[in-house]
């Protein structure tokens, strides 16, 4: 994880009520406590898993091929990002009925999904009309700057 975004988001808790942060991506995962004053910090990397060395070149080639197989498909649109840290909710309550569904059409300035940062609420809204294609994050799961949301063709 890049030291920039682990210095912000320690600044993150420790300026706000939040006593605990958690990420994981596929560097490792994060954990930020906030107790007493103090933030500590866990970083725990993600294991990686070698090749035996005695392990023939044909044996290796299908092992690649069945990791690049595996590979979400890259995404074909336009992409919404994050425009900030926060956490992702598609819909305005718990309850409520999801802002945007796939398949829904969308015009420019229409409400898409809710971002919540430092207990304030902000609303993201579609940059470009068109139809969304998916969505790219859950509802509840935490985001970062620059993440994409949703894809629209």
């Amino acid at each position: 994880m890049d030291l920039r975004k682990l210095k912000t988001l320690i600044d993150l808790v420790s300026e706000s009520n939040v006593s605990e942060l958690e990420i994981t991506e596929a560097e490792g995962k994060v954990r930020i406590v906030k107790g007493g004053g103090a933030v500590v910090q866990q970083f725990v990397a993600a294991p990686v898993q070698a090749a035996p060395a005695a392990a023939a070149p044909a044996a290796a080639a299908p092992a690649a091929a069945a990791a690049v197989a595996e590979l979400p498909a890259p995404v074909v649109g336009h992409q919404v990002k994050s425009p900030m840290v926060g956490t992702f909710y598609r819909s305005a309550s718990p309850g409520a009925k999801a802002f945007v569904d796939v398949g829904a059409q969308v015009k420019e300035g229409d409400t898409l999904c809710i971002i919540e940062a430092m207990k304030i609420l902000n609303e993201i809204e579609a940059d470009k009309s068109g139809t969304v294609t998916r969505i790219l994050a859950d509802n509840g799961q935490a985001v970062e700057y620059g993440q994409p949301l949703f894809v629209i063709e």
